[in-house]
């Protein structure tokens, strides 16, 4: 919070202790005075702002809007006697702003479904852009109903402040009096905090996304250098501040940055200008209020600085004032702005033109303005000045033929504000007083309200946070996080053919997204093009910078660095050439180690695998524990419990033999790998092959003549027909190693920056014939089984070894073109992955079911039922 809002909380804390006063007669007394002149003298225009315009009503709706926007040095004093000072400036828009409020009230009083039977009344004052006005004219306002005084009632909720920072004064001051604040325009981003701000509502999005999309916008059209000139307060800094977190890590730089402080803005506009004038930006971000813009584009005029292009924020993007100024034709033209959205209020222009002060007899303001419109003075007008010199008005003034911009109702921004803010307390009124709707099928049942005498603010605070409704043309209206939803228009200040200048719609903003018609903009300049500001484009990863003597730091010139090259630091004068074990990094900003990859113990797909191979060699002792145990029943010793143990050992060998696949490849692992790989399938597969045949050997030795097969079969020749199986393979890898042999190597083949340790075949020829050796016994054993399938018995080994060799095929006729298409270690992972699938396979295939009737089903493990079907 600024200095000054700190220095005028002791004015408030006055302010309770008088309205105290007026209501308890305790705690302040005075000589010889009564409690009646007390509150006269806290009503008469010396002691408390009075400036202000009032409707009574049931619920009263308060409302401070800023009519004057200046005042000299308020009184601190703090005597009983102390003045406000003089409010100056006066604003004819102020005045449609006041009487949107009005508008709207008489509206809903008006509405039979919305508080039926309840009035609303408004009481309007002036905060004079002020804060010592504004925190006064708060508290006159929600004091005003003590019911000793009598005058008015209290409001239970306001509608205001036009400013930020003055926002933030009553919000903080109102907290602990549980008072809704509803701004129409103040719109910094703190304000969004609902920690601080709990009692805080705005019907404008706040500046954090009307900053963002100025950042938008930068980016969009490749302005990397922009200056910044902003109002000193809460409403600028928080943009300004807002805006630099949304360009930080881009390509964006803020040139300088200005505050243009209204007690001392020739000063500041001074500084200001001298600085545009001297930068080489030439898109300027302005945020500030229409007043102060107006002193400083005047001021750039005069020293002919013409050729910038401004970003205006919501407050001056639209302000027909400075549209109407001739002086400003010459800069202004090109100017691209952040809009409030703007809507219809259907009837309100009929209600402007009816204006009439006989109509409203204490409205000050549209006395005042009444009088400045129309030349003549009225006799109850607080303008003491403009009675001096001015004749009387005749009563016949109208506005009806007037076509000036408090008439003009087809752009209405602040006054649709203010209208949303009255219609959102009514909808929470609506809510809080539990108001029936009409009844249709009964008529004679009319829509009523409960008393709203005995509701509090706090009541009234929370309704308003949970409020939603429909606004007439059609729009959801609810509060998000104490805001609206950000929808903004984008516009566009373009010269008309009478050389003035207008504003033209030329996109909008909803929420985070950006339309643009760069076709409808007209930019600075006789060319048309769109400006160009930038000191220097950022320099991209690997890149160097030659500094520009002389300029900012922004500015400077970009030399690519080559591949393999770095520039180690922002702004680097020279590459640097990596070594040859070291690569630059993908932005050109350092050398680092070329990376190593292989498939590590450490990474996760390295620990899975290993894993779940070190569970299928559990799993495969396991079951050769529960085999030996039950090595003397009927299942165990059928088909050559030999080979049974033999396969498991088998089975083990492959689930282990993938292990030596992970890790860092060397010479040791290359070679035993593979050959460990081929040798230990070719025993699973030759023991598999051997059980088949048997199978086949035992049921056609049962045929007549057939005896003697199963002699010429027997367990020597079944353990000699796996040992010759398997020596063949070792043969295969025997020359395979001793010829060209698998070895590690370093792979740079990939790109300069990765480099891949893995395991060469070495021969193709070796390991296509390791590979197909094994695929050859696969298919004679898949064939074999399947023949043997539908062989009469209960318990049929070679449908299961049928599964398992389908399995085993299957995962290794996908393994080939797999292995093939994965770069790196992903390889490796195909290749231990299709060795633990099939392994697996078989484990499952062959033994579960075996495993199954030995544990769960012992009154089946007999020679009968094996041979039932036989």
């Amino acid at each position: 919070m600024s200095v000054q809002v700190l220095l005028l909380l002791p004015l408030s804390v006055l302010v309770l202790l008088l309205c105290a006063v007026c209501g308890s007669g305790m705690g302040f007394s005075v000589e010889e005075e009564t409690l009646e002149e007390k509150c006269v003298n806290l009503d008469a225009p010396q002691n408390l702002y009075s400036d202000g315009f009032y409707q009574d009503g049931d619920v009263i709706i308060g409302a401070l809007v800023n009519v004057h926007n200046m005042a000299a040095t308020p009184d601190l004093s703090f005597t009983r006697k102390a003045n406000l000072a003089p409010c100056l400036g006066f604003q004819e828009h102020s005045v449609r702003w006041t009487q949107a409020v009005v508008f709207a009230v008489e509206e809903i009083n008006r509405n039979p479904s919305l508080l039926p039977g309840v009035r609303l009344g408004y009481n309007i004052m002036d905060s004079c852009s002020r804060y010592p006005h504004s925190l006064m004219a708060a508290m006159s306002m929600i004091s005003r109903g003590n019911k000793t005084c009598g005058i008015t009632r209290p409001a239970k909720v306001l509608i205001g402040d036009s400013s930020s920072t003055q926002s933030i004064l009553l919000s903080r001051t109102l907290r602990p009096l549980q008072i809704a604040v509803i701004s129409y325009l103040a719109s910094c981003p703190c304000l969004s905090n609902r920690q601080i701000y709990p009692n805080f509502f705005r019907t404008i999005p706040s500046d954090a996304y009307q900053a963002r999309t100025m950042a938008q916008m930068a980016k969009h059209f490749g302005w990397t250098w922009i200056g910044a000139v902003v109002a000193d307060n809460d409403y600028g800094r928080g943009a300004v501040q807002v805006f630099e977190e949304e360009i930080k890590g881009t390509e964006i730089c803020l040139a300088f940055f200005h505050t243009l402080y209204r007690e001392q803005l020739a000063k500041d506009v001074a500084r200001a200008a001298t600085t545009v004038q001297a930068s080489s930006a030439r898109v300027i971000l302005v945020f500030a209020w229409y007043v102060d813009v107006e002193v400083f584009l005047l001021e750039l005029v005069r020293r002919n600085v013409t050729d910038r292009l401004f970003l205006a924020s919501e407050s001056w993007s639209t302000s027909t004032y400075l549209l109407a100024n001739p002086q400003l034709y010459t800069i202004a033209k090109g100017i691209v702005g952040v809009a409030l959205r703007s809507a219809a209020i259907p009837g309100f222009n009929a209600h402007l033109r009816q204006l009439h002060p006989a109509r409203y007899p204490d409205d000050e303001f549209l006395r005042t303005f009444w009088e400045k419109t129309f030349g003549c003075s009225l006799t109850k007008s607080s303008s003491m000045a403009f009675q001096k010199a001015l004749p009387p008005c005749s009563g016949r003034e109208s506005l009806e033929g007037v076509q000036s911009r408090f008439t003009d109702t087809s752009y209405l921004t602040v006054a649709y504000n203010i209208y949303l803010a009255v219609y959102a307390v009514a909808h929470a009124l609506h809510s809080l007083l539990a108001c029936t709707p009409q009844n249709n099928s009964d008529p004679t049942i009319k829509p009523k309200c409960s008393s709203p005498d005995n509701i509090t603010p706090a009541q009234l605070l929370q309704h308003i946070g949970q409020v939603r409704f429909t606004t007439q043309i059609g729009e959801k209206f609810y509060f998000q996080n104490g805001s609206i939803p950000p929808v903004y228009n984008l516009v566009n200040w373009q010269r008309t053919p009478d050389g003035s200048l207008q504003y033209v719609s030329i996109g909008r903003v909803n929420g985070n997204q950006l339309i643009i018609n760069e076709s409808a903009i007209s930019w600075p300049g006789d060319l048309g093009k769109i400006p160009v500001s930038v000191c220097t484009s950022e320099c991209p990863p690997g890149t160097r910078k030659a500094i520009k003597k002389g300029l900012p730091v922004c500015c400077f010139d970009c030399l690519p660095c080559t591949e393999g090259e770095i520039s180690n630091s922002t702004g680097s004068i020279k590459c640097y050439r990596c070594p040859q074990e070291f690569w630059s990094n993908s932005f050109r900003n350092e050398c680092v180690p070329r990376e190593t990859e292989f498939l590590s113990v450490r990474e996760t797909m390295g620990i899975t695998l290993i894993s779940i191979a070190v569970s299928g060699t559990i799993i495969t002792a396991t079951v050769a524990v529960i085999f030996l145990y039950h090595k003397s029943t009927p299942i165990v010793k059928a088909n050559n419990s030999e080979l049974s143990f033999l396969l498991l050992l088998s089975l083990k060998l492959c689930f282990l033999c993938s292990l030596v696949f992970v890790g860092q490849p060397s010479l040791w692992s290359c070679r035993f790998q593979q050959a460990a790989f081929g040798i230990s399938f070719v025993l699973c597969i030759s023991c598999i092959l051997v059980k088949t045949i048997v199978v086949l050997v035992a049921f056609h030795s049962t045929r007549p003549g057939s005896s003697a097969l199963i002699k010429w079969f027997g367990p020597g020749q079944q353990r000699g027909s796996v040992l010759v199986f398997t020596s063949v393979q070792v043969v295969i890898c025997a020359i395979w190693l001793h010829v060209s042999p698998p070895s590690p190597r370093r792979n740079f083949g990939i790109h300069g920056s990765k480099v891949i340790l893995e395991c060469t075949v070495g021969s193709v020829v070796g390991f296509s014939c390791v590979l197909g050796y094994v695929g050859f016994l696969a298919a004679v054993c898949f064939l074999l089984a399947f023949f043997a399938r539908k062989l009469p018995d209960n318990f049929n080994e070679a449908k299961f070894i049928t599964f398992s060799m389908l399995i085993f095929c299957a995962v290794w006729i996908a393994f080939v073109p797999a292995y093939v298409s994965s770069p790196g270690k992903y390889s490796v992972a195909v290749e231990i992955f299709a060795i633990l699938a099939s392994s697996f396979g078989l484990l499952f295939c062959i033994f579960v079911p075996k495993c199954y009737i030995i544990l769960l089903k012992p009154e089946n493990n007999t020679k009968k039922f094996l041979m039932g079907k036989a």
